[in-house]
């Protein structure tokens, strides 16, 4: 048994996002784990990991457990691509001998460096017997396939998108020789090929793992469990049946409790009845008191079966007044070392044009918004606001947050007119109610950062929208109120997605294709670029 949970409990704050519960996941289980945004699949994910601790209960874990957050963040942004993926095997301690010595060997005092030399013939004998090249050899091979060349790979991390890291991220997981994996969203910033890879991956992997993914096509063709963890009771509900067979009998278990509502409505109000005739009698008052209260329980009971699962109302600003040319680039550039991203891009977004960008990652699509929206300075050029110019910004990784700050922090500040009551209710719009937003924005999941970044567009009254990645995390009623609100919207927009009902939503009149910085009029045929980049 890899992972055992027993009476394992978590609260977080007031609420309950799991009540005592017992679960395993053994060699050959293949878990999809489903729920709402906000349900806790991620704060689960994490109190099994050891990263939280949880309320009550405990977690065993036995053999190698590989984990990828939502969030990934190396530790050191000089490393090389290849060196992280490396560390999570054995071979790392050896790896960072061979970089120590090299530095030494490079040192002006001779001694210094005839001893790195030295080190450095010892630690490429250990790195030999430890099978080095041929380890690298199968990283190298497994980062191609998820979409990473070697020229990516021999690149410190600090200098690669979001995106490049975070594929530097599973692939690491999956590098591991980890017996059981934990994997959060792991299709996020992956284009259709490397999608394709992972399924075969996880189809053929011989442990066990827990997915979180809003990708129901992966978790049709990998999963062999799901289990669906309620907002509401703090409940698994746990189905031993493929994706598509527990989707049927959700179905029939939501028709039997329906049926089960409707004879507990009709019992409730006999009762009900029963204790209204029978509290008119002194003599049987006690009676029709405990009548009256077993018809109240059975009516609270049934109103908590039957909320619905919230939906995020979210709505973009309606656009301040500006002028016809909002915001312009010219020729703008930008490099990491000397890699050169891209260079001489030429951008002009007219009061409400809808624009897509597209590219592979790497491109250079995060860091053109980035420089659109004033967090990075392009190294040539210049972007220039126009009249009226308000700029919403939303980062894929959320960097616009505060995560130290609450969630009713984040909002104040970037809207301090807004007094409590009037933030109160625009946080409860995106599903953020009660003590909810007193949280620090950093234990949020990603859905949640989601909704919260979105949340502070709304009270901007921007005029123009940067999105990257705006549909990453979001369940699909989420996604869905977010596509609604794209189309909606009467400003301008700028948008960077893998997702196609995002790009059909947006209904673009341009595209503009990275790094080349090539403009053209929007066409479906684009469409197909918009996944496999």
């Amino acid at each position: 048994m890899a992972i055992e949970a027993q009476r394992l409990e978590i609260q977080i704050g007031a609420r309950t996002l799991l009540n005592p519960t017992d679960f395993h996941v053994s060699k050959g289980d293949k878990i999809g784990l489903v729920g709402r945004n906000g349900a806790g699949k991620t704060t689960l994910t994490r109190v099994i990991t050891g990263d939280l601790l949880p309320t009550g209960g405990k977690v065993r874990i036995s053999g190698k457990l590989g984990y990828l957050p939502q969030d990934t963040h190396a530790d050191d942004p000089e490393q090389t691509a290849l060196d992280r993926m490396m560390s999570a095997r054995d071979i790392a301690s050896i790896i960072k001998r061979m970089r120590n010595a090299e530095k030494d060997m490079t040192n002006e005092n001779p001694k210094i460096m005839e001893k790195g030399m030295d080190k450095y013939d010892k630690a490429m004998q250990a790195f030999d017997k430890a099978g080095g090249y041929a380890a690298q050899a199968e990283a190298i091979s497994m980062a191609s396939s998820l979409g990473l060349p070697n020229e990516v790979m021999e690149q410190p991390i600090g200098t690669l998108s979001g995106g490049q890291r975070r594929r530097i991220e599973l692939a690491r997981i999956l590098y591991s020789d980890a017996d059981t994996l934990i994997l959060d969203e792991p299709t996020n910033h992956l284009d259709a090929d490397s999608i394709e890879w992972l399924r075969g991956y996880l189809k053929h992997f011989e442990g066990g793992f827990l997915v979180i993914s809003h990708s129901t096509e992966l978790l049709d063709e990998v999963v062999n469990k799901v289990w669906h963890l309620d907002a509401q009771s703090g409940q698994i509900d746990m189905y031993s049946l493929s994706w598509k067979a527990y989707l049927k009998q959700r179905v029939l278990d939501e028709e039997r409790r329906r049926r089960e509502r409707e004879v507990a409505e009709k019992k409730a109000a006999r009762l009900m009845k029963q204790g209204i005739r029978l509290h008119a009698k002194a003599t049987k008052a006690v009676a029709a008191q405990n009548m009256m209260r077993r018809a109240e329980r059975l009516l609270s009971e049934t109103s908590e079966a039957e909320q619905q699962e919230k939906v995020a109302d979210i709505r973009f600003p309606e656009p301040a007044a500006c002028g016809k040319t909002p915001i312009m680039a010219k020729g703008i550039s930008k490099a990491f070392g000397s890699n050169i991203i891209f260079s001489g891009i030429n951008l002009a977004i007219d009061k409400g044009s809808r624009v897509v960008i597209l590219g592979y990652n790497g491109a250079g699509k995060t860091t053109t918004l980035r420089i659109l929206a004033g967090e990075e300075q392009p190294d040539t050029g210049e972007v220039i606001y126009g009249h009226g110019c308000k700029i919403g910004y939303f980062a894929q990784e959320h960097d616009t947050l505060e995560l130290d700050a609450t969630v009713l922090e984040n909002l104040q500040h970037v809207a301090p007119d807004l007094d409590d009551t009037q933030a109160r209710s625009i946080l409860g719009s995106f599903l953020f109610s009660g003590d909810d937003a007193f949280k620090p924005a950093k234990v949020l999941s990603g859905g949640e950062q989601t909704r919260l970044a979105l949340a502070t567009l709304v009270t901007s009254r921007a005029n123009v929208l940067l999105l990257d990645e705006p549909t990453n995390n979001l369940d699909p009623a989420s996604r869905d109120e977010i596509l609604k609100a794209i189309a909606k919207y009467e400003g301008a927009i700028i948008l960077v997605t893998h997702d196609e009902g995002a790009v059909k939503a947006l209904n673009p009149e341009r595209v503009l294709l990275m790094p080349d910085g090539d403009e053209d009029l929007w066409s479906d045929t684009y469409l197909d670029l918009v996944a496999e980049e």
